[in-house]
């Protein structure tokens, strides 16, 4: 019995867990925090569509992770009063998984597919022409007796999600109607989503302690709220009232993420270029076997950010360390004889 209760203990506390991922998530542009372009934006393409009582063109957001790509697609469903089934790139594996889906949906609904670009190959070819002319063409039998059907569809919205807007195939990128790039959030926007949080936390956080949080946060959304936990727990321990910025510094810290909210990872990947390559130029697949990272993850998770704040540039011949992060981490730059 006792084993059962716990098993019952750990549910709930998933349930919880994710009961407050969901609270997390804005359900309206006007409450949705920061990408004021996009968002102006899509208020216009919104009332436009639900004048018309049309549905949405299709939209492609691409960006680094954790900028709210997955949030905005559900704020996007809300505000034209649809609803949404989301899926992954990945998790559709054959033609068969993505008419399942498309059958599910009504006029106006929408379609959420998250890393697009790891799409098969088969599978986006399916997709052109129920994007285009809301139809699919399915081969129903095998052997003699296999017979092309065609599948009407209802008007929906597809709206893509990518790490890697390179990587899409041209077609797929051009039936894309609203494209929009996800930008790094400012300090101040990180703070509001930090107050934001730490309510639905039922914690306490200093302005100054939110200032110290949104400056090591790396201009992402996902991290600060992560951190925020983490920071949290310690000041829970430490019998704080409220979180101060002593709190957030000291986790921090101890959790090894820098005042630019540089981690572990971020700090052995420049130092190994700067003490085994000088800095560069060196390649990416270099960089991933001396720190034991795989390449996606240094370019989709690491490099965009150091990319943004100037700490690393890329040239033809690989990536550099630039003057900035040598004084970052203290290191002295060479003069180039």
């Amino acid at each position: 019995m006792a084993e059962d209760h716990g098993l019952m203990s750990d549910h709930s506390q998933d349930d919880e867990e994710e009961q407050i991922e969901l609270t997390l998530r804005p359900q309206r542009l006007r409450d949705y925090i920061g990408q004021a372009k996009i968002k102006h934006e899509l208020s216009v393409y919104i009332q436009a569509a639900q004048a018309r009582e049309e549905a949405l063109d299709h939209v492609l957001l691409y960006g680094p992770p954790g900028l709210g790509k997955t949030t905005l697609a559900m704020v996007i469903a809300h505000e034209m009063g649809v609803n949404i089934k989301t899926t992954s790139g990945p998790a559709i594996e054959k033609p068969g998984d993505l008419v399942a889906m498309l059958n599910e949906l009504k006029p106006g609904d929408v379609l959420f597919i998250d890393e697009i670009h790891r799409l098969p190959k088969v599978v986006e070819e399916m997709l052109y022409s129920a994007m285009e002319d809301y139809y699919i063409d399915i081969v129903v039998g095998e052997g003699p007796t296999a017979h092309p059907v065609h599948f009407p569809l209802p008007p929906f919205t597809l709206i893509g999600a990518t790490t890697r807007a390179g990587m899409l195939s041209a077609p797929l990128r051009d039936r894309f109607g609203i494209v929009e790039h996800m930008n790094y959030y400012n300090q101040d926007e990180l703070k509001q989503i930090i107050f934001r949080s730490s309510k639905i936390f039922n914690t306490k956080i200093e302005d100054e302690g939110a200032h110290e949080l949104a400056m090591r946060s790396r201009g992402t959304p996902r991290i600060a709220n992560r951190l925020l936990k983490r920071v949290r727990d310690f000041a829970q321990v430490a019998g704080k009232p409220s979180i101060d910025s002593d709190t957030v510094s000291k986790a921090l810290d101890l959790l090894q993420v820098d005042q630019r909210g540089l981690d572990g990872i971020d700090r052995k990947m420049l130092l190994t270029m700067i003490n085994y390559y000088h800095g560069g130029p060196v390649g990416l697949k270099t960089i991933a076997a001396n720190i034991g990272e795989e390449t996606n993850t240094i370019e989709e998770m690491y490099e965009p950010y150091l990319l943004q704040i100037g700490f690393i540039s890329r040239t033809p011949r690989g990536r550099v360390v630039t003057p900035a992060a040598y004084q970052h981490l203290g290191i002295s730059y060479p003069t180039k004889k």
